[in-house]
């Protein structure tokens, strides 16, 4: 009876684990030090995106914004990826591009409007 009991409040425990709330953009986490591919940045650069304007951090009109450019960058700690957003129809005229930042693995560094 007692295994009984302890199972079932050990399954009880894993459905409150932290996997279960992982967002979205969870799924771009990477480890060891092989570089990321184009298309795996792209693909990270807009579920990050997805998950700033479902935060509101960024505006709505934020997740029709189509990736500019994509380029590998010196960073602080080595090669970085850095990917534009554009988005014309951005209230504030300044803060037209974003800039997401990601390690050269894949992982997400930073996301600001003034590219560095």
């Amino acid at each position: 009876m007692r295994s009984i009991i302890l199972a079932a409040a050990l399954a009880a425990l894993q459905s409150f684990s932290p996997m279960a709330f992982a967002d979205k953009g969870g799924s771009c986490h990477f480890h060891g030090k092989a570089p990321a591919t184009e298309a795996v940045v792209t693909d990270c650069a807009n579920q990050r995106r997805d998950a700033l304007v479902k935060a509101g951090k960024l505006e709505s009109s934020w997740q029709s914004a189509r990736l500019g450019a994509l380029e590998l960058v010196d960073g602080k700690k080595g090669k970085e990826w850095k990917a534009t957003f554009t988005n014309p129809a951005a209230n504030d005229k300044t803060k037209q591009n974003l800039y997401v930042f990601f390690s050269h693995p894949g992982n997400f560094i930073a996301a600001n409007f003034t590219g560095q």
